[in-house]
């Protein structure tokens, strides 16, 4: 019979828990450190064995629980968390009517309409291949106004500055903001300044908001789908996510993936000048930021209560992008992106507005991915290359957070 009965040794046969040392008596499993807690006694190597056990109740779900009482980033990724708290906290509060999400507010006004929006831009970092938090701030502030089809009038600028802040930075920021609302042809008209403690802001927020008048026969809204039309996209998606993440992480994917960051109130103008005589063939207009273009295309599916049918082999992703995203675990559909549309567009006329679309610079790589269609209402559906289907639904959180 062998000298070890049941794995012990002759040393430590017969050692009762009682008699351990004074070191060790009394320490209980709740007492041992962060490096430990969560390690399984059947898992643990010669290095940690004998470490004290786990508690089950320091595990924590790497995904945000739907009942959570706190806030958690996945609230701000524009998925179903999004969806839940402004539906069941900001619209209740707000006394709102309700109606379809935009992405700014059509206000009818003595002499017509105007369109009405506001963002916040936390992304991180603050410089990215491409663009910065300014100009980026500037493009998504007006290209919202321009998924109304309203043609931008002006902007206004706020500030949430850390304390510490470099003023390089501030200034570099301001002036690309500067830089690109000239481009644009809008103005900044007015703007506010707050400076937080250290550690208050992460170096620096931006608030934008921008008013634009709509023209008169102008009806774009997600509710506005209809089956038949085609859904078309305006080029090349998931570089922004992509631009931020390489800069986020270290990676070097082989080549440098930039923004796409820009505005978009031009191109949206020549797509309604495209059919003079239908003002309302396009029905519906839609920057695919936060979520990519999965939410965007799921939001207006229910909002129409219609059904969406993707071309997956269609839409128009980069090599680059593509390779970048196998490699991180993400989904090219649901990367942001900062300077590309999604339009709905009454099949009679999307050769017209498509042709329109690539004489534009913002355009040049349009191409229609999809159909709207009256079957599985409220859902999209992505058929592959190889004739398969498959039912596209957002993210519950997101998975880049702070991209804008």
């Amino acid at each position: 019979m062998s000298d070890v009965s049941e794995g012990r040794s002759e040393a430590t046969r017969g050692v009762r828990p009682e008699g351990r040392s004074e070191a060790t008596r009394g320490v209980r499993p709740e007492g041992r450190s962060e490096a430990t807690r969560g390690v399984r006694p059947e898992g643990r190597s010669e290095a940690t064995r004998g470490t004290t056990l786990p508690d089950p109740s320091d595990w924590v779900c790497p995904l945000p629980l739907r009942e959570t009482k706190r806030i958690v980033l996945g609230h701000g990724g524009g998925g179903i968390l999004s969806e839940e708290l402004i539906e069941n906290l900001f619209l209740p509060a707000f006394g709102s009517v309700g109606g379809p999400a935009r992405d700014s507010a059509l206000l009818t006004v003595a002499g017509g309409r105007i369109a009405l929006t506001t963002d916040s831009y936390v992304v991180n970092p603050l410089f990215f291949p491409g663009g910065n938090i300014g100009d980026l701030a500037v493009n998504g502030t007006i290209n919202d106004l321009a998924m109304s089809g309203a043609q931008p009038l002006g902007l206004t600028a706020g500030f949430i500055i850390e304390e510490g802040l470099e003023i390089e930075v501030l200034g570099a920021v301001a002036h690309s903001m500067g830089k690109a609302a000239a481009e644009a042809g809008v103005g900044i008209v007015t703007g506010d300044t707050k400076v937080v403690g250290k550690g208050g802001a992460d170096g620096l927020f931006v608030n934008t908001a921008g008013v634009g008048v709509v023209p008169d026969g102008i009806h774009i809204g997600p509710e506005r789908a209809r089956p038949g039309d085609h859904v078309i996209v305006s080029g090349n998606l998931g570089e922004h996510g992509v631009a931020i993440m390489s800069v986020r992480e270290g990676i070097d994917f082989g080549t440098t993936v930039t923004t796409d960051s820009a505005p978009l109130h031009h191109l949206v103008a020549a797509m309604l000048a495209a059919v003079p005589d239908d003002p309302g063939a396009v029905h519906v207009l839609r920057d695919p930021t936060r979520g990519g273009l999965v939410a965007s295309t799921v939001e207006i599916a229910r909002a129409a209560g219609v059904g969406i049918e993707l071309d997956e082999h269609r839409i128009p992703i980069p090599d680059t992008v593509s390779s970048a995203c196998s490699f991180l675990g993400l989904d090219p559909l649901q990367v942001a992106n900062e300077g590309k549309l999604v339009a709905f567009v009454d099949p009679a006329h999307s050769e017209a507005v498509l042709a329109a679309m690539r004489s534009r610079p913002e355009g040049a790589g349009a191409v229609v991915i999809g159909r709207v269609v009256a079957e599985h209402p409220g859902m999209v559906v992505g058929r592959t290359a190889f004739g398969t289907t498959r039912i596209i639904e957002r993210e519950l959180g997101e998975q880049l957070p702070r991209i804008c």
